[in-house]
């Protein structure tokens, strides 16, 4: 089983009060049939919207 990703985007992790940047894109990646997911990137500080690899590869298939 593979454990990669890709990351679609990245929000840094000091957005305004009450903004989700990083939640609302990948939201709209789901609604798009990605099954896109947010996790956060200690070392840049930054959220990341990734989608794991085995899963990009059956949406390109599809």
């Amino acid at each position: 089983m593979m454990n990669s990703r890709v990351v679609l985007e990245r929000f840094p992790a000091g957005g305004p009060r009450g903004s989700w940047p990083a939640e609302e894109f990948a939201r709209d990646r789901r609604k798009e049939g990605q099954q896109a997911e947010v996790v956060m990137d200690l070392v840049s500080d930054a959220f990341l919207v990734i989608v794991r690899e085995d899963q990009v590869e059956v949406a390109a298939a599809a």
